[in-house]
C-alpha cells in the first residue's frame, strides 16, 4: 500500500536524519555493526536497506553513515557526537568522503548556503517535482563519475549511498557491478531500496542486506500509540485502531503513523456517504465535486479513493474489511458494484494522476472523478 503513503522512509531529509533517535526495532541491529566496528571488524563492503516503505531504513542508513564517520565514534556507541568536524561537514552538505546518488537525497541542513548551490539542478528546475522518476534515477555517468572517488586510495573511509536504488539503470547496474565485484579497502556502499525485486540478480548477489524487515507487532503498536500521544485528529483511540492503522501501513510503523496524520483519513466515512449520494442520484457530481474541493486536494482525496478501492475490492472477493471502524460491510451488503466498475473506478484514478502530472486544473480532475464515482 505504497501508494497511500508515500515515501514515509524520507519523511525528514534534512540533517537530522544523521542524528535522529534509533527506531526500537533497529536496536539489535545496530549493536551488532557498531560492535563489530568497535572491536576492528570490517563490515561488508556493500550493503543493502531494502522492504517496504515506513520502516526506517532509510533512517538507519543515514545514522550509521553518520556514525561510521564521525570522528569520536569510539566515545559514542550510540550515535554520532554532531560536535565534531565530521559531523559538521555532514550538516552543510560538504563531507570529502561521501558520496550521495541520487544528490536529491542527501540529507541536508535547510540553513545551509550550500543547500540551493548543490540542489539547484536537480530539485529546482523540476519545481515541485523534486522527487520525480527523472530525478531518482542514477544513471550510466553518474556510476562513472563515483570511480575517482572510490579508486583514490589512502584517504581513510568513503561512503558512497545510492538510495532509490531500482532505479539504477541497466547500463549503471552493470557499471555498479565492476565496483562491487572489485572491493576497495576502507570504502562502503550503502544500497537502499523500497522495491527490491526491481533490482539486478547480479547486484542482490553481490551484497548483503541489512536485517530491517521484522518488527515485531506490539514494538509496532507501542512505538506508534506513543508517537500519535493515544489520539488521531484529537480524538481518544484504542488498540483496535492503532493495529488497523499498522495493518493499512502493511506493518510498516512510520508508514502509520503518516497515514493517522494524512488529512484525507478522518475523511473515509465521508467517503462513504458521498459515494452512496451520488450513486442513488441524491446529490450531483458537480455538488459533490464542490464540497471535496474544499475539503481535501485532488491528489489527496486520491489517495482516499484508492484506499476504499482497494478495501471494497477485499469485501467482493469475500475477504474482511481491513477498516473496522467504517460502515463498509453494511452498505456492500446491500450492493456491490461490479467488477467491471470497480476497474473503470480503478482506471479513471490512474488517468487522474497522469492528467496531473501535465497540469489539468484541479476542479476539472475532481468533476471528472466524480461523474465516475456515481457510476461505481
Amino acid at each position: 500500500m505504497n501508494n497511500l503513503t508515500g515515501n514515509m522512509d524520507a519523511l525528514d531529509n534534512t540533517d537530522r536524519m544523521y542524528f535522529a533517535p534509533l527506531l526500537p526495532w533497529q536496536k539489535v541491529l545496530w549493536l551488532q555493526l557498531t560492535e563489530r566496528v568497535l572491536k576492528q571488524q570490517s563490515l561488508p563492503h556493500a550493503l543493502l536497506a531494502a522492504g517496504m516503505q515506513g520502516m526506517g531504513k532509510r533512517a538507519f542508513v543515514w545514522r550509521l553513515v553518520a556514525w561510521l564517520l564521525c570522528r569520536e565514534r569510539g566515545t559514542h556507541p550510540l550515535g554520532a557526537c554532531e560536535v565534531c568536524e565530521s559531523c559538521q561537514w555532514l550538516k552543510s552538505g560538504t563531507h570529502p568522503s561521501l558520496q550521495v546518488l541520487p544528490l536529491v537525497s542527501m540529507p541536508i541542513s535547510a540553513e545551509s548556503d550550500t543547500l540551493q548551490e548543490k540542489l539547484s539542478s536537480t530539485k529546482d528546475k523540476k519545481g515541485a517535482k523534486a522527487t520525480s522518476n527523472s530525478a531518482l534515477k542514477i544513471k550510466v555517468d553518474d556510476i562513472r563519475a563515483l570511480q575517482p572517488f572510490i579508486y583514490q586510495g589512502g584517504q581513510g573511509m568513503r561512503i558512497c549511498v545510492l538510495d532509490h536504488a531500482e532505479k539504477m539503470t541497466v547500463a549503471a547496474a552493470n557499471a555498479l557491478l565492476k565496483t562491487l565485484e572489485e572491493p576497495q579497502a576502507q570504502v562502503h556502499l550503502f544500497l537502499i531500496s523500497d522495491t527490491p525485486a526491481q533490482l539486478l540478480p547480479t547486484i542482490k548477489s553481490r551484497v548483503q542486506q541489512l536485517a530491517l524487515q521484522t518488527i515485531e507487532p506490539t514494538v509496532a503498536v507501542d512505538y506508534v500509540t506513543q508517537a500519535l500521544g493515544h489520539t488521531i485528529n484529537r480524538e481518544a483511540v484504542g488498540t483496535a485502531a492503532i493495529e488497523q492503522l499498522i495493518q493499512l501501513a502493511n506493518g510498516a510503523p512510520l508508514a502509520a503513523i503518516a497515514l493517522a496524520q494524512a488529512p484525507w483519513y478522518s475523511k473515509r466515512s465521508l467517503w462513504l456517504t458521498t459515494w452512496q449520494a451520488l450513486r442513488s442520484g441524491k446529490r450531483s457530481g458537480v455538488a459533490a465535486s464542490d464540497y471535496w474541493q474544499g475539503q481535501l486536494n485532488i491528489k489527496e482525496f486520491i489517495q482516499l479513493s484508492e484506499l476504499m478501492l482497494l478495501d471494497i475490492r477485499r469485501v467482493c472477493l469475500g475477504l474482511s474489511e481491513l477498516q473496522k471502524d467504517v460502515n463498509l460491510s453494511t452498505i456492500l451488503a446491500t450492493y456491490q458494484p461490479t467488477d467491471s466498475g470497480l476497474e473503470a473506478f480503478a482506471n479513471s484514478v490512474q488517468q487522474t494522476k497522469i492528467a496531473l502530472q501535465q497540469n489539468v486544473q484541479e476542479k476539472f480532475a475532481y468533476d471528472k472523478l466524480m461523474q465516475e464515482l456515481a457510476s461505481l
